[in-house]
């Protein structure tokens, strides 16, 4: 696209925003900037982008803007049936997202990972994993650092080991990794999607654009995944703990790549099933790529985690605190409160995503969680759910900072405290970095007793 002869309008000044604005300002495009939502930071960013030449769109101008505007570049945080695009279909003109725009100038490598859950842990190993092996990587995405921040600084020579999630595709179609990774696929961001055939249907994207060249690295053990082989042209490469598959598994205690062993399972720094998960489908790309099989064990190995998915923060008082604020679903929170190692007590609630929280609440009850506490937008949906499954060790109240007190008071020495809400962080904060922030906070404000 010949940016001088376009007008872009970036709608949603979070970071994929903000950095597709700049991106644009840079190459003498016409951008037009809006988000609906106005705070003291939008106010100074807008201020800023301002003075590089943006024009700052009001809502009193907001119809006159798409009217101007060629393409629009949508945040994620914003649905694809919102009144904003949904105007720009009606008048026949591009929507893209940040990664759609990206992909376009990509030189480098793309490893693209999506799921349901483990796709952070996922791409911060396996850029670990490749860095170790003498190459130049880079984590970009949904994590947090947006590939557009990245990609003109990204040669032929180099990968880009991309986190995508759900929102972002609903508008990109451009993208073409050498190695496409699907986790997982399990209920999530209903409220949004509407139903799990929508949802689906956007996770299989990511495989859209595969040619027989190129790999997609399935989870095997996951129905949902699994038929996907067929939707694909790619080589398919799968990653299994219970089977010996094409590809990476697990097998009387090692782990397995076409059947040469990588590293035995108790050598991961990391606990739980779904670590082992993600560990594998590392070593499935890294078989891929060849990369040297000692180096590819040895990153994965030590590999510690990332920050808020199952996070110690601290032990005090004799329990210890886990910060899993990433644990946005039914499943992650499952899957957390499964991994812990003894007696828990468990923060639930925050925004409702469309999810059923029976099976959460069954799952619950052969879990070491001994007591949940409920709190948040969707407390009294979940404590229906609760009561449906027949879980009753419960507290209910409305506030994080009650609940997190509640949750001290509950817990006894040898126990942990847990918080992996199995909601969205939207009622109360703006992500669930800052929610896992504000569960920190907290956790370090507790006093220790004599």
């Amino acid at each position: 696209m010949y940016f001088k002869e376009q007008k872009f309008f970036v709608a949603g000044m979070s970071v994929s925003g903000e950095s597709s604005a700049r991106f644009l300002l840079e190459r003498g495009a016409e951008v037009y900037v809006y988000d609906d939502l106005v705070t003291d930071k939008i106010s100074e960013l807008n201020s800023e982008l301002h003075a590089l030449g943006a024009h700052v769109v009001t809502p009193d101008k907001l119809e006159s803007a798409v009217q101007e505007c060629d393409i629009l570049v949508l945040s994620p945080g914003i649905p694809i049936d919102n009144s904003l695009p949904v105007a720009f279909r009606k008048l026949g003109k591009s929507i893209i997202g940040e990664e759609e725009l990206a992909a376009n100038y990509l030189r480098a490598t793309a490893v693209a990972v999506t799921g349901t859950n483990g796709k952070t842990t996922t791409v911060t190993m396996l850029n670990e994993v490749l860095t170790a092996a003498g190459k130049h990587s880079v984590a970009c995405g949904n994590n947090g650092n947006p590939l557009i921040r990245e990609v003109e600084a990204l040669t032929f020579n180099d990968f880009a080991v991309l986190e995508i999630s759900s929102f972002q595709l609903e508008t990109l179609t451009s993208l073409r990794p050498h190695i496409a990774v699907i986790t997982n696929i399990t209920e999530d961001h209903l409220n949004r999607h509407y139903n799990m055939e929508n949802y689906v249907y956007l996770k299989a994207k990511i495989l859209r654009n595969l040619r027989e060249s190129e790999y997609a690295v399935l989870n095997y053990d996951d129905p949902t995944v699994r038929a996907l082989a067929k939707n694909t042209k790619a080589k398919v490469v799968y990653f299994s703990m219970q089977s010996r598959v094409d590809g990476a598994y697990f097998e009387n205690g090692e782990v397995y790549f076409n059947g040469e062993k990588y590293f035995d399972l108790n050598d991961l720094t990391l606990g739980g099933v779904h670590n082992v998960y993600n560990a594998l489908a590392c070593v499935a790309a890294a078989g891929i790529l060849k990369l040297d099989k000692i180096k590819a064990s040895e990153a994965i190995c030590a590999f510690k985690g990332v920050k808020h998915r199952i996070e110690i923060i601290r032990t005090v008082n004799g329990v210890t605190y886990v910060d899993d604020s990433k644990g946005t679903n039914v499943d992650a929170a499952l899957k957390a409160a499964q991994s812990m190692a003894c007696p828990t007590v468990m923060l639930l609630g925050g925004k409702d995503k469309g999810d059923d929280y029976v099976p959460l609440f069954e799952g619950l009850s052969s879990s070491p969680v001994v007591h949940a506490v409920i709190y948040g937008e969707n407390r009294f949906k979940m404590l229906s759910a609760a009561i449906k499954a027949g879980f009753t060790g419960f507290s209910l109240c409305s506030e994080f900072k009650t609940a997190v007190k509640i949750a001290e008071f509950t817990a006894k020495p040898g126990q942990c405290v847990l918080l992996s809400p199995a909601s969205s962080s939207f009622d109360g904060f703006l992500n669930f970095e800052e929610r896992g922030d504000a569960f920190r906070e907290l956790v370090e404000s507790i006093n220790e007793t004599e």
